[in-house]
């Protein structure tokens, strides 16, 4: 098992990156929360680490903090949550929030995420309510941090359209939210774009 790694930050293209190690390059998956973190490419980075094997595919999933890597693996635990759907609810929704959704019975708020259908999002309020009565890490540990001053990018809309889509978001959706973000954010990066696309429509 890959636990963490550390080296340095050679692209990021939302929802994935590319981190140098000793000369080996690794693709790595992330959620947004995390790529909010991300330090200049070229700089050092250090990312909590989970590897998923399967028959088609070895996958790499990396995380700011160790916290952020829990909750991911209570989530893929719950019935009909993958890796790729949890990455977009990590994504998609802050941590707060998103605990906030399981101790009121929000389903009305999970379900607007993509993939999250009306006895998925039942599941993960039932199942996820117990993980926190249980000492899951407090919400509060693993919010997204401020807003990110990376320099932009050629195209950082989009860059956003990309990496919505690749999160499940329709591409009609996803080109709205970051139309109306773009209005409100101007000369914002991809990541400010993506993030507040997301509130927008969660």
């Amino acid at each position: 098992m890959i636990g963490r790694l550390r080296g340095e930050l050679i692209e990021k293209q939302p929802p994935q990156l590319l981190l140098e190690v000793q000369g080996i390059a690794y693709e790595v998956e992330a959620p947004m929360s995390t790529f909010y973190q991300l330090p200049e490419v070229g700089q050092p980075l250090s990312l909590w680490t989970h590897f998923v094997v399967r028959e088609d595919a070895h996958l790499l999933f990396g995380f700011h903090t160790r916290e952020e890597r829990e909750l991911f693996r209570v989530l893929i635990k719950v019935n009909g949550v993958g890796p790729k759907l949890a990455l977009t609810i990590l994504s998609g929704i802050e941590a707060s929030e998103f605990a906030r959704c399981v101790h009121q019975d929000d389903t009305a708020a999970l379900v607007r995420l993509p993939g999250v259908g009306k006895k998925t999002a039942e599941r993960l309020i039932i199942e996820m309510r117990d993980k926190f009565s249980d000492g899951l890490p407090a919400p509060a540990l693993f919010q997204p941090a401020g807003e990110v001053l990376a320099p932009a990018t050629a195209d950082p809309r989009q860059e956003a359209e990309s990496a919505l889509i690749a999160l499940g978001y329709k591409p009609a959706q996803a080109t709205k939210a970051v139309a109306a973000a773009a209005r409100t954010q101007d000369g914002a990066s991809a990541e400010n774009l993506i993030r507040h696309a997301l509130k927008s429509m969660v």
